[in-house]
């Protein structure tokens, strides 16, 4: 049973996602604040984190990020509708997917599924691959894990993803469109900046390690690419 932990200040909104997710097969804990979630994200362990961006105390993107600095668990964020520079700033902070309010239970339930299934399913292969070795960087698909100089590098389901789908086929153009199909199982036309959010912060974690971050490249006017520097 999926484990969902849910972080929404109206008392409202929470009991009645909380109630539907349950309906759902989830077992849900809710929390107020910030503060709240984070105390309950140890002990409970949730599969996903459906986070409200808009809460008393500490706020949503705060508790996004304190969570990434601890935890690779999938975030689902909640926004309010229109709110473009939140969401933009929301995916940039670490959140995996979002959606916008009123919630839908049925489209929160399916996008905490698919989230689930990315991060428990890897890309396809026809054999179980050798680990990919692009300099320093070394993409291990079978093991879904991801070493720079031989340390691991810490990301989050849909940053892995992300990185396992463009190096299967370095060289290859993927549309964003294409990315946001085979990362996030978004088949309708969906927002692109998921995709450019988490480009964005994939080529900030492998700056960080020191790593070069042109191994993620821009081509302009059609996508991304996996190439050599």
């Amino acid at each position: 049973m999926p484990r969902v932990l849910i972080v929404e200040d109206d008392p409202d909104v929470r009991k009645a996602v909380q109630l539907a997710l349950r309906h759902q097969g989830h077992e849900v804990h809710a929390a107020g604040t910030g503060e709240e979630g984070l105390e309950q994200l140890r002990p409970f362990r949730p599969d996903v984190v459906v986070l409200d961006l808009m809460l008393p105390g500490i706020s949503g993107l705060d508790v996004c990020r304190r969570i990434r600095d601890r935890e690779q668990v999938p975030i689902i964020m909640v926004t309010a509708k229109g709110d473009d520079i939140d969401v933009v700033v929301g995916l940039e902070a670490g959140a995996d997917d979002y959606v916008v309010k009123p919630v839908q239970a049925r489209v929160l339930d399916a996008r905490i599924r698919a989230v689930l299934r990315r991060q428990d399913a890897p890309v396809p292969d026809s054999v179980r691959p050798r680990p990919q070795v692009h300099g320093e960087l070394v993409v291990d698909r079978a093991g879904l894990q991801v070493t720079h100089r031989g340390e691991p590098v810490a990301l989050a389901p849909s940053e892995l993803r992300l990185l396992l789908t463009l190096s299967a086929s370095p060289g290859q153009v993927f549309s964003r469109q294409q990315l946001l199909e085979a990362v996030w199982e978004h088949s309708y036309h969906g927002d692109i900046r998921l995709v450019d959010a988490c480009v964005k912060r994939l080529r900030g974690k492998l700056g960080e390690l020191g790593g070069d971050t042109r191994h993620i490249q821009t081509v302009r006017g059609f996508g991304y690419r996996f190439g050599t520097p």
